[in-house]
C-alpha cells in the first residue's frame, strides 16, 4: 500500500485531515485519509492499485526530510521525453531531484533512477544499520586529505558497507547520521576510490530553496568539488610516470651492485 503526504481535494493538493477523499495524483485512483496516532498523516490508496514502483512509504526520516521544501516541490510528477513517469520525493523550481532513501534498494533500481533523473542527489539514511555509523567514521579517521579547503577525504569505498551499497555512484549521494552535518560522496571514475566532503545540512537545503539568486547554486558548488578532485587525480598519475622514470636511488644502486655480483660468477 503506498502511503502519501498530498492528494487531490476538488483538484487542489492537499494534505490529510480526518475523515476526507480524494485522488492520488499520480494513478488519479481514490485515497482516503489515514489519520492515526502512530504514523504521521497520510493519504493511502482506498483499493489495492499500480501505482509507482519506484514510491517508497514515508517514515519519520522521510517526512521531516521533505518538510524542509516548499510544498509545491514535495511528492512532484516527474516525466521523461518517452512519457515515463515517476513521483519525486522532490523536485526543485530548479530541476533537482532529491531522492530521500531509507531501505536497501538494488543495484538495478538505483541505475533505472540515476538514469531517468538527470539532475539528481541521492540522502540516506545512515543510521538504518546500526553498524554503519561506527564503521563509516572510523573509516574517515583512517583517511588521506586530498583537499584541505574545503576538506575532502579519499576513501576506500571496499572499507565501509554503507559505501559499498552506493559505490560508484553517478550522483552526489549525502549520508544523513543525524548530526548538523551530511557526508557526501562524490561522484567519479570507476577507481577503487571515492572522495568524501562534510556538508553541513543547513547549506544543503540552502541550495535547494534558494532566496537569494546571488547565492552560490549547487551545479557550481559540485563542479567545485569536482574540479579540485581532477586535480588530485592528475597529480598522482604525474607522480607514478615520474616514478617510473626516476625511481629512488637506493633501486638504482641495488640494480648496480647485483649487476657487478652477476659479472664476478
Amino acid at each position: 500500500m503506498i502511503l502519501m503526504k498530498f492528494a487531490l481535494v476538488n483538484g487542489t493538493k492537499e494534505t490529510p485531515s480526518p475523515k476526507k477523499y480524494g485522488l492520488c495524483p499520480f494513478c488519479n485512483a481514490k485515497v482516503i485519509s489515514r489519520c492515526g496516532t502512530k504514523k504521521s498523516w497520510h493519504w493511502a490508496h482506498k483499493a489495492k492499485v499500480e501505482c509507482d514502483p519506484w514510491w517508497e512509504n514515508e517514515t519519520e526520516w522521510h517526512r521531516a526530510w521533505k518538510n524542509k521544501f516548499p510544498e509545491h516541490c514535495q511528492e512532484r510528477i516527474h516525466k521523461d521525453e518517452k512519457g515515463e513517469r515517476h513521483i519525486a520525493d522532490v523536485k526543485t523550481d530548479e530541476g533537482w531531484v532529491i531522492e530521500f532513501q531509507h531501505s536497501f534498494i538494488k543495484h538495478e533500481e538505483r541505475e533505472s533512477r540515476n538514469n531517468f533523473y538527470k539532475k539528481l542527489a541521492w540522502v540516506v539514511n545512515g543510521n538504518r544499520r546500526k553498524r554503519d555509523k561506527a564503521q563509516f567514521f572510523k573509516l574517515i579517521e583512517e583517511q588521506i586529505v586530498i583537499s584541505s579547503t574545503p576538506k575532502i577525504y579519499r576513501v576506500y569505498l571496499d572499507d565501509s558497507a554503507l559505501l559499498r551499497d552506493w559505490y560508484h555512484s553517478r550522483h552526489p549521494v549525502f549520508f544523513d547520521f543525524g548530526e548538523d552535518n551530511l557526508w557526501c560522496l562524490i561522484p567519479s571514475s570507476e577507481d577503487s576510490w571515492g572522495a568524501m566532503i562534510e556538508v553541513p545540512r543547513a547549506l544543503f537545503i540552502s541550495f535547494h530553496t534558494r532566496l537569494d539568486p546571488t547565492e552560490e547554486d549547487f551545479n557550481g558548488f559540485l563542479n567545485g568539488l569536482k574540479s579540485i578532485i581532477s586535480k588530485y587525480k592528475t597529480r598522482q598519475i604525474e607522480a607514478q610516470q615520474d616514478y617510473v622514470i626516476f625511481p629512488p636511488k637506493y633501486l638504482v644502486y641495488r640494480s648496480r651492485r647485483t649487476h657487478r655480483s652477476r659479472r664476478r660468477l
